[in-house]
């Protein structure tokens, strides 16, 4: 799972516009790297959203302040790999 907080600021991030157009991406976490499908849990998935979002903070608490930060919806974004059913 990928969160698209800038920090708090106002506006997404550019990779999360991007990948809103074209959600084939590649995620590299260390020296291993995967091709995959991106999708926002967004608030047309609201209980998906909600239910994960205290995974995030228990990860990372800072961004629960992110979030208080900002109006904007801070996204969650969820990636398939490549050859698993979404």
């Amino acid at each position: 799972m990928l969160t698209a907080s800038a920090g708090g600021a106002d506006r997404h991030p550019a990779w999360y516009l991007n990948l809103l157009s074209d959600p084939e991406v590649t995620v590299q976490a260390g020296s291993s790297a995967f091709a995959g499908t991106a999708r926002p849990a967004t608030t047309a998935e609201a209980a998906e959203a909600a239910r994960l979002w205290p995974a995030v903070v228990a990860a990372m608490p800072s961004y629960e302040a992110y979030r208080t930060a900002t109006a904007r919806e801070i996204p969650l974004v969820l990636v398939t790999p490549a050859g698993r059913p979404a």
